[in-house]
């Protein structure tokens, strides 16, 4: 199997659907971020999550591909994280060119649902504090997910899955994913 990149944007469910597709297979389930803090810690260039952002730009690129190279020695590994990055200025590539070359994913799976769900999900949920997002900038946050995924597979030769997880429908976004996953 590999390495295999998931991504979604917030809301969409994909750390949960992966997971559960995941479930009994000797497949580790790792989110990149997380990885990358802990390496940080290591390192001792912080001592919480809060400081990481205080890194200097040279900083966290460095940081980004010792990550990268630490993971890419993982087998079988489904890693989380973010395609692209939603700021006030614009989309930044969630796994720059420097990252996705030294991940080398066998696979990337992109989780989606309708726009409206997404925005429904975000609203009904008050354990996270997220970006308040109208339905079409949802829908735009998704397409330029779905844009970086094809450039992130022509840099690498992944292939690209696009999976969706409809309200109630789980069971079939687990379907989906297992293949991939075997």
């Amino acid at each position: 199997m590999g390495i295999i990149v998931v991504t979604g944007i917030p809301g969409v469910g994909k750390t949960t659907v992966m997971e559960k597709a995941a479930e009994g297979l000797d497949i580790r389930f790792i989110t990149f971020g997380t990885v990358m803090i802990d390496l940080a810690k290591e390192l001792g260039l912080v001592k919480d999550r809060d400081e990481m952002r205080k890194l200097t730009i040279d900083q966290q690129k460095n940081l980004q591909i010792k990550t990268a190279e630490k993971v890419s020695k993982m087998k079988n590994v489904i890693v989380d994280t973010h395609c692209t990055i939603k700021t006030p200025k614009g989309y930044m590539p969630g796994l720059p060119e420097w990252v996705i070359k030294k991940l080398k994913p066998n696979s990337i799976i992109l989780v989606e649902a309708d726009p409206e769900e997404i925005f429904n999900r975000r609203i009904n949920d008050e354990t996270r504090s997220r970006d308040p997002d109208t339905i079409e900038k949802i829908e735009e946050h998704q397409h330029m997910n779905r844009a970086i995924a094809m450039a992130y597979s022509s840099v690498t030769g992944a292939t690209v899955k696009i999976i969706y997880n409809h309200d109630n429908s789980i069971k079939d976004a687990i379907k989906e994913a297992k293949p991939v996953l075997e």
